[in-house]
């Protein structure tokens, strides 16, 4: 192999995966200008060739670590699925469940050393290519604590107990070696008991009853290990936090202001409150105030370190998990009415075109005019009485409007699924989330708020952790043009692709509901995940060149980091507090010497928190289900594959497998193209988007897994795709990336802001 360190000039795109195939280590863009010499604006030209290479579809992965497309990063995190005559087979663990391709089976080589490896170990490894296939090298065997797992004890007629799991996609249950003090029916957290399969597993703690209310969302912070427990150091040092004085002539006195918040009817906490007055020119002079979190956590000190560790808040339909202490959360940072607050503040000047003329930040003092329900704000606006303050906001909301239509974000109107409970904690209602303008005034403002956090951090060359949402791959806009290709639609690859592209897309269907929800699924389906991270690659959705999250620190650890860069770049020190706490609120030095690594782990925690969520949301469904099993129900089918398709209940949601046995005697080809099952004599199709009649065979709360038959075994073929029920006039999500309160994503849109 030539030495590549003494090449001169750019690399040809073969030397660059021959490069990223065979390194040893990550395969970085530092890494691979290192490899072949370049310098000053040959590094310019290789970031250009990455980025064409990767919108090529040719490899993936970030800056710092590039794999061939279709790959595996060189050190990941892997998944043991199966033992094949012993041989450990594994899967990356952080494969996305919806993601165009199936995982890769990566056969591990185990060390003499390492010990063997069972079915559900977890372990950090090294991979590479080998001949058409994957291994992996164990670097190292995840802590048992990753392996634990969550059941509930069932018995056999020979008196043996089991294990039956309530993850869906484990099929099997394990033999209960060392019950302990748990009992036939108790959902349990279980560890393997030995090294062999037939050692079966023991049971660590017991959770108590598995259909009681809470325990759906017991069992996701089980599942997905989601830290729920604060550690006594972390709690004595947020209430100590909390005596924090503030110092009145070091920061801004806004407490004149009848600043208001606007929330949910039963919020815990409030860390955004808005203010509007004309300027006398046409525009409007509004101020944002957000908590002042990073005043009360420090870097470096207990509670920062659990924050860190958590990412987020993480919210389920019974309770919240949230990222700080509550004596910070719901108390001193949340902007109660009526009490003086420490808060973080941006002014702008809004242009009667609704665009930020000025910004400036402070830290200020404020007391909460009124917390106000979105409801009742939307009510008073509505209304006939004299609301100066409301119609303020709303009318400069109309300005920040405009701009934003002009701006042509993604508009997708997905309707969100919400749980509402009674006294008892039981379910009383699954309803669809309803969206009003009152929403849409605080998001607008909201996310006029990051950007100018991001446009001021980026003037004074400090750090930025920024929102990025890239646009969709070319791999997989080559599969949504084949999907529209199959419903007679078209989508030029050739022209440059912007949000208004697939918003005009989406106008132009027509009003048949059902067909425009289909290719709005289709459309959410072919976006990036978005993340976070230090290097600016703009915000797709929101069609925004620079994007940051300043909004919600009580509940993004994003947030924080923002915070503490503006308190650095715009000279916001306070007086160094008296006690034990860290003196500086501003960026740590570790933190300002590589943002990557806490954004990459704060990217990861915000997945988990909106996969932990899904699951709650579908135990509950099942739940609310599981009586009516044997019920006929107008469904949608939204996804197909070889072994049968998926249908989805209109207005209600839960998605459950319909077996491609069970659908008649034909036998049913699967054309992937256009997602579709297909009858090899009779010419029968069942393919996305179609609208069925099925009756419900299973609903299983524990799981979360609905299954369906066909009625009277012939498909029950709803021709006429009529409004969606409850769906037509709700639920309509209009911001791809919700600023406020709980991680915004594309693939999980439309929260607002939930407690």
């Amino acid at each position: 192999m030539p030495n590549r360190s003494k090449a001169h000039g750019l690399p040809s795109r073969e030397q660059v995966l021959e490069f990223i195939r065979t390194t040893d280590g990550p395969a970085g863009k530092r890494e691979i200008a290192r490899a072949f010499g370049l310098k000053g604006q040959e590094k310019i030209g290789l970031k250009k060739l990455l980025g064409d290479m990767a919108e090529e579809g040719l490899i993936d992965g970030k800056k710092s670590a590039y794999h061939r497309m279709g790959g595996v990063p060189k050190v990941t995190v892997l998944r043991v699925v199966e033992i094949d005559d012993g041989q450990p087979i594994a899967i990356p663990d952080t494969w996305q469940p919806d993601d165009a391709t199936p995982p890769p089976r990566i056969r591990i080589v185990e060390s003499k050393k390492g010990g063997a490896l069972k079915k559900g170990d977890r372990v950090l490894a090294r991979t590479e290519e080998a001949g058409k296939g994957w291994r992996a090298h164990p670097i190292k065997k995840l802590p048992a604590s990753e392996q634990a797992m969550l059941g509930v004890i069932e018995v056999d007629a020979a008196g043996r107990h089991w294990l039956a799991p309530v993850d869906k996609r484990i099929r099997s249950s394990s033999p209960v070696s060392d019950i302990g003090e748990a009992e036939v029916g108790n959902l349990v957290l279980a560890e393997p008991a030995g090294r062999s399969q037939r050692a079966g597993v023991k049971v660590i703690e017991v959770l108590g009853d598995p259909l009681a209310p809470r325990a759906y969302s017991l069992i996701a912070i089980h599942k997905y290990g989601i830290p729920h427990v604060f550690p006594e150091a972390a709690l004595s040092e947020a209430e100590l936090a909390a005596k924090l004085p503030l110092s009145e002539d070091k920061r801004e006195d806004l407490r004149h202001l009848p600043i208001v918040a606007i929330d949910p009817v039963d919020a815990r906490d409030h860390d955004d409150a808005i203010w509007a007055e004309p300027d006398g020119e046409g525009g409007f002079h509004a101020v944002v105030a957000i908590a002042d979190v990073s005043f009360y956590v420090r870097p470096g000190s207990q509670v920062d370190r659990e924050a860190r560790k958590r990412g987020n808040s993480v919210y389920f339909p019974d309770r919240v998990v949230p990222m700080l202490p509550e004596v910070l959360s719901a108390d001193v940072c949340s902007l109660k009415s009526g009490q003086d607050r420490a808060a973080m503040v941006c002014h702008m000047a809004i242009s009667p075109e609704g665009q930020l003329k000025s910004f400036r930040f402070t830290r200020a003092l404020v007391r909460i005019a009124e917390v106000i329900a979105y409801e009742d704000a939307q009510a008073r606006v509505d209304g006939e009485g004299e609301e100066p303050q409301l119609r303020n906001l709303w009318a400069a909301w109309k300005l920040l409007y405009e701009a934003r239509n002009a701006r042509d974000p993604l508009e997708l109107e997905l309707p969100e699924r919400r749980v509402v409970l009674d006294e008892h904690g039981k379910i009383a209602e699954v309803a669809v989330r309803e969206r009003i303008d009152a929403h849409r005034v605080v998001e607008d403002f909201m996310i006029a708020a990051n950007v100018a956090a991001a446009k001021a951090l980026e003037s004074k060359a400090s750090p930025v952790v920024y929102r990025v949402h890239e646009p969709p791959t070319r791999e997989k806009l080559v599969a949504l043009k084949e999907y529209f290709d199959s419903l007679g639609k078209k989508l030029a690859l050739g022209q440059v692709i912007t949000p208004g592209l697939f918003n005009r897309m989406i106008k132009d269907l027509g009003d048949d509901p059902a067909e425009k929800a289909l290719v709005m699924e289709a459309v959410l389906r072919s976006q990036t995940q978005a993340y976070y991270g230090p290097q600016n690659a703009g915000h797709f959705g929101l069609a925004l060149g620079s994007y940051a999250h300043f909004t919600s620190p009580i509940r993004r650890y994003a947030d924080v980091l923002v915070h503490r860069a503006l308190v650095d770049a715009f000279g916001l020190e306070q007086p160094k507090p008296k006690g034990d706490l860290p003196p500086a609120s501003g960026l740590s030095d570790q933190d300002r010497a590589d943002l990557s690594k806490v954004t990459e782990a704060i990217s990861v925690t915000e997945r988990r928190a909106m996969e932990a969520e899904r699951d709650t949301i579908d135990r509950y469904v099942a739940a609310w289900l599981a009586s009516r099993v044997g019920e006929t129900f107008d469904t949608r089918i939204t996804g197909v594959q070889s072994f049968g398709f998926f249908a989805t209940i209109v207005g209600l949601g839960g998605d459950g497998l319909v077996p491609v046995s069970t659908i008649g005697s034909d036998y049913y080809r699967y054309d992937e193209g256009a997602r579709a099952l297909v009858g090899e004599r009779s010419g029968e199709r069942y393919a996305v988007g179609d609208m069925l009649q099925l009756r419900l065979a299973e609903a299983n709360p524990l799981t979360g897994a609905l299954k369906f038959e066909p009625v009277e075994g012939g498909g029950g073929r709803i021709e006429k795709r009529g409004e969606r029920p409850d769906l037509a006039k709700k639920g309509r999500a209009k911001h791809p990336q919700g600023p406020r309160g709980r991680p915004g994503n594309i693939r999980h849109q439309g929260r607002g802001k939930r407690k």
